[in-house]
């Protein structure tokens, strides 16, 4: 008897510790964050508080490249302001050639065409006087420097480098194309990020993404005669290194509606495109960017045209395709640019292009970078239009919002992947994109059963591996497509743009995100931020019965996975007659396990099944109920 006490004592207790039914909570919030409300640097509405800062610097770079040589090598002057309240011992440096040396930390093995000595750097003054610089053999892509003299807040330091490093043999994200075509990209030393919940972003690059500052850039770029540049920014020097035809091609292009062939494989060769100079300085300058990045070729074809991208204004913004002459699909390249500003521009996000232009070029790599696209070719021009739309819509996400992209991947692949489902459905019908999305971003999630599949999309990026890319991409999209489905797509879209509003050109966490569109809808949304972003789950919803009541049914749903998604009921009635009743997640807010759908009708129910659409169902064997 009393073991019996005890033992029904211990379940009392336990059933506090772990209720049997869905009790509301706060999201889980990390200490930095915390740390960050309580500082008044954000705030729990979303909206950036009161006290929020970012630091920022100028840089000022001329960059030579030779090729076939592969060294590139460059003169490098940063001034870096302290805008933070803290006053700055000393840097962190970004070296991410470094990522090219033999011991360098990498997810995954390479080549020797990969390999390379790293960033090699010869010279070093602050504020104007000579600092000796060390190479620490334990240190790869991040670098702590000692200054002088702290920075003190609200003061600037003055920074110059001489450096050079190998091209890398093997392309991936940058590297050699061709011996004459180069594409450059986390090329040059720079001030890693200090932000208000982190301080120094210390983290090495190992392959994930990147996190960077917004800055200002003045880069020169020196290359022989009869090679061309294109890269971020604009195009200062164009008079200086193009010959009158071809400058009025070029200057034509940036009014053009339609694709202006500037320069040719073939016009290249008989020379003639450029100045004939030893060396032709394409300057480049760009305010507010997160980086930059430049591609080089003696032999790439040059296409451009504009769009229109503000209505409001008339204002325009360029697209460029750079390209070998055999990549059929790149012929199309300036359409499918300027397709793809237009649309992200009016429709989804709905936010003006922020820059000037855009450049894509053929590379391989399928990245991106602030008004630049390094993309492969492809003998089907669909993908080669789906891929250069996915790689453009990252100009909203991380460059214009400024993301963490290292730790929070979810929070700009996530995105560009549901503006790319969007774009998609526009451009070639919903069920066309449906199939796709299914087998292209669900499918290898969906059907993974493993511990791994099942981490929350919230786990800090570059504390995964396998998981990395269903969080990143396929998992956080359907969630964002969750959502819109539960809000409407007027309130999802304000709630959109409100949060890009609020942190366009600032460090925006996952927090800030979640915490506008509660503030923008009215409501608290963490039932659904928890169940999609925060737990172990998955999409597995069942069918478990159909009442009779007294106005038709009560079709009776399970949510075993814990995702909240929509779902689409189909009803077939015994005479032949169907009716397709959608649900919102809204269904699964009352209750996270289970939702009754009520369904009037006069006629007799035969059998309801489900159908998910993209979000796919883990679990199909429990997806129907028939009578008996």
């Amino acid at each position: 008897m009393k073991r019996s006490l005890v033992y029904l004592a211990c379940l009392s207790l336990l059933a506090g510790v772990f209720p049997t039914t869905s009790v509301a909570q706060s999201l889980y919030m990390p200490r930095n964050v915390k740390a960050a409300v309580a500082r008044g640097t954000r705030t729990t509405t979303g909206a950036p508080g009161t006290a929020y800062w970012q630091n920022h610097a100028r840089y000022t770079m001329t960059v030579t490249v030779m090729p076939p040589d592969r060294r590139v090598s460059g003169t490098e002057r940063i001034a870096y302001f302290n805008d933070s309240p803290d006053t700055l011992p000393g840097l962190v440096l970004k070296l991410f050639q470094n990522y090219h040396k033999a011991g360098a930390p990498r997810m995954s093995g390479t080549s020797e065409d990969f390999l390379t000595s790293g960033m090699h750097i010869d010279a070093v003054e602050v504020n104007g006087k000579t600092v000796e610089w060390r190479d620490n053999p334990r240190t790869f892509t991040t670098a702590s420097m000692h200054l002088p003299a702290p920075v003190m807040p609200g003061d600037s330091v003055a920074l110059s480098f001489t450096w050079y490093y190998d091209v890398s043999k093997q392309p991936g994200r940058e590297g050699m194309i061709d011996p004459t075509t180069y594409y450059l990209a986390y090329f040059y030393p720079r001030v890693a990020v200090y932000d208000d919940t982190d301080g120094w972003d210390r983290m090495d690059h190992t392959g994930h993404e990147f996190y960077s500052d917004f800055n200002d850039y003045d880069v020169s770029v020196q290359v022989p005669a009869g090679f061309l540049v294109w890269g971020t920014g604009d195009l200062e020097t164009a008079p200086d290194v193009l010959q009158p035809t071809y400058l009025k091609r070029y200057q034509t292009s940036l009014t053009s509606d339609s694709t202006v062939r500037i320069a040719t494989e073939d016009e290249l060769a008989a020379g003639g495109v450029t100045v004939d100079a030893p060396l032709n300085v394409w300057r480049f300058t760009s305010r507010n960017v997160p980086d930059v990045a430049f591609g080089v070729s003696d032999h790439y074809d040059w296409d451009a045209g504009s769009v229109v991208v503000d209505p409001s204004t008339g204002r325009r913004a360029g697209v460029q395709a750079a390209y070998a002459d055999a990549a059929a699909d790149f012929h199309h390249m300036v359409r499918f640019g300027r397709d793809a500003l237009a649309w992200f521009s009016t429709e989804w996000p709905g936010v003006p292009y922020p820059y000037a232009k855009t450049s894509i070029f053929e590379g391989g790599a399928g990245m991106e970078y602030p008004m630049m696209v390094n993309d492969g070719s492809y003998p089907d021009t669909a993908m080669a239009r789906f891929v250069a739309g996915h790689e453009i819509a990252h100009t909203y996400m991380p460059f214009y919002m400024g993301i963490d992209e290292t730790r929070y991947a979810f929070m700009d692949e996530g995105w560009a992947t549901t503006f790319e489902y969007l774009i998609g459905t526009a451009q070639r019908g919903k069920a066309f994109e449906d199939r796709f999305f299914e087998t292209f971003r669900v499918n290898r999630w969906i059907h993974d059963a493993s511990a791994a599949a099942d981490l929350p999309i919230i786990t800090p990026a570059d504390e995964l591996t396998g998981a990395y890319g269903n969080n990143a991409y396929g998992k956080a999209a359907l969630g964002y497509l969750a959502m819109k489905d539960l809000l409407g797509d007027a309130l999802f879209k304000k709630c959109l743009q409100t949060y890009m509003d609020r942190w366009h050109g600032k460090h925006p966490t996952p927090w800030d995100f979640f915490y506008t569109y509660d503030d923008v809808a009215g409501r608290s949304l963490d039932w659904f931020w928890r169940s999609w972003f925060f737990e172990n789950s998955y999409i597995d919803l069942a069918v478990t019965e159909a009442r009779k009541t007294a106005d038709g049914y009560a079709v009776e749903l399970a949510d075993i996975g814990g995702m909240p998604a929509p779902v689409d009921l189909l009803l077939t009635y015994q005479d032949g007659s169907t009716q397709t009743l959608h649900q919102t997640p809204a269904i699964w807010q009352a209750d996270a396990a289970k939702a009754t759908v009520p369904v009037r009708t006069s006629r007799t129910l035969k059998s309801v099944s489900l159908e998910h659409g993209i979000w796919m169902d883990a679990d199909t064997s429990n997806d129907t109920w028939k009578s008996q």
